[in-house]
C-alpha cells in the first residue's frame, strides 16, 4: 500500500526538463518538480556516481529543491526556489502519509532549511513558498561560480 502511494506522491504536475550533463556535473535549468519517487531515484543515482549539481535555472520548485541536500550542490543567486508539502495530484494526503512524505523530503534539506520546511514550508499544498537563491546561499548552500 505504502509503495503504491509513494509512487503517486506528486509535488508538481508539470514535466521535468532534461538537465544538461558534463563529466561529473549536472546543470539543472528551470525545473518545476515532479513525482517524489522519480526524484528519489534520480538523487540516488547522482549520489552513487558522485555527480555534482549546479542549480542555475530561473526556477527550482518542488522536488527539484531536494537537490539542495546533495554534497557539492551550488545555486545561482537569481534562481527562485519553490517549496510546498507533499500531495497526491494536488489533494491533501492522510495525516500519517503527509508526515511521512514530509520527512522523506526534509531529509534532503540541510539545516536550517529542513527545520523551516517542517515548521512552515510543508504547510502549503496549492502554490509554493518562494525563496530566492540569495537567501538559500545565506542558509549555507554555496553560490555557483560564474562562467
Amino acid at each position: 500500500m505504502m509503495a503504491a502511494l509513494f509512487a503517486g506522491v506528486l509535488t508538481s504536475a508539470t514535466s521535468v526538463p532534461s538537465p544538461m550533463f558534463a563529466e561529473g556535473l549536472m546543470v539543472v535549468g528551470s525545473d518545476r518538480g515532479g513525482y517524489l519517487h522519480d526524484r528519489l531515484i534520480e538523487i540516488e543515482n547522482l549520489q552513487k556516481n558522485g555527480i555534482l549539481v549546479e542549480i542555475r535555472g530561473r526556477v527550482c520548485f518542488s522536488t527539484c529543491t531536494m537537490f539542495l541536500g546533495l554534497p557539492g550542490t551550488c545555486v545561482n543567486p537569481d534562481t527562485t526556489f519553490g517549496f510546498h508539502g507533499p500531495s497526491r495530484g494536488g489533494r491533501r494526503l492522510a495525516p500519517k502519509d503527509f508526515d511521512y512524505f514530509s520527512q522523506v523530503m526534509a531529509a534532503y534539506y540541510p539545516e536550517p532549511l529542513r527545520t523551516w520546511f517542517m515548521e512552515k514550508g510543508r504547510s502549503r499544498i496549492n502554490g509554493v513558498f518562494r525563496i530566492k537563491g540569495t537567501e538559500i546561499i545565506r542558509m549555507g548552500i554555496p553560490a555557483c561560480r560564474t562562467a
